[in-house]
């Protein structure tokens, strides 16, 4: 197929298509003639993905290079891309409060963990984040919510064997890997969307006694 009939099937623009192509998104087709390139299936599947990691995912361009990258990469495992993908969806802000406070926050992250019986790095990029978090509860006085860790914990656990079981039983390497880099990046997504569902329903319930009496 030419650009125009790949940008009809895709939703994606041509001026975007050729954009994706010079940042080594997608591959490029092959060339025909001097003027026609050919575009197959796999470009469009790629689009597809791009698309999902990018307007689904909410990934950067340099993000979803990233992750497109490692994907195209050899030897590449479905462990190694889980840590490719959780980079790409973790945040980073400027370390606030004082070194104490931060050495607190690391030790109770630490026995969270701990208590789940994670074997974890210090280096996963959810860890910095998760101390970041309980730094700025602390600074904010917001005890109660930082009591929540624990369930937030408990859901985790047991949200992410469920995932990887799925993925484990996809048939081929590159679904599993595929699978396990949606699952982070796409998961993200849909937890946050089905919370704010749940907070809107919870908000109304908790709303209702008060109006009846």
């Amino acid at each position: 197929m030419r650009i125009g009939e790949l940008a009809r099937q895709t939703g994606v623009s041509v001026p975007t298509i050729k954009y994706y192509t010079r940042e080594g998104m997608l591959p490029a087709g092959e060339r025909t003639s001097p003027n026609q390139v050919r575009y197959d299936d796999a470009h469009v599947r790629r689009l597809k993905l791009i698309r999902a990691l990018i307007e689904v995912g909410g990934l950067s361009i340099a993000a979803a290079r990233e992750v497109l990258t490692e994907l195209d990469s050899p030897g590449r495992t479905v462990h190694g891309m889980l840590g490719t993908a959780q980079s790409a969806v973790s945040r980073t802000a400027t370390e606030r409060g004082t070194e104490e406070t931060w050495e607190r926050a690391e030790q109770e992250v630490a026995e969270l963990v701990r208590r789940h019986g994670w074997a974890v790095k210090s280096d996963n990029p959810g860890w910095r984040t998760l101390v970041q978090i309980v730094v700025t509860y602390r600074d904010l006085d917001q005890g109660e919510l930082l009591g929540l860790l624990e369930r937030y914990a408990d859901a985790a656990g047991e949200l992410a064997a469920a995932e990887l079981d799925v993925v484990a039983r996809f048939p081929s390497t590159d679904g599993k890997i595929e699978g396990a880099v949606l699952g982070t990046v796409l998961g993200d997504a849909a937890m946050a969307a089905l919370r704010r569902i749940a907070q809107e329903d919870a908000s109304r319930q908790a709303q209702e006694p008060s109006r009846s009496a």
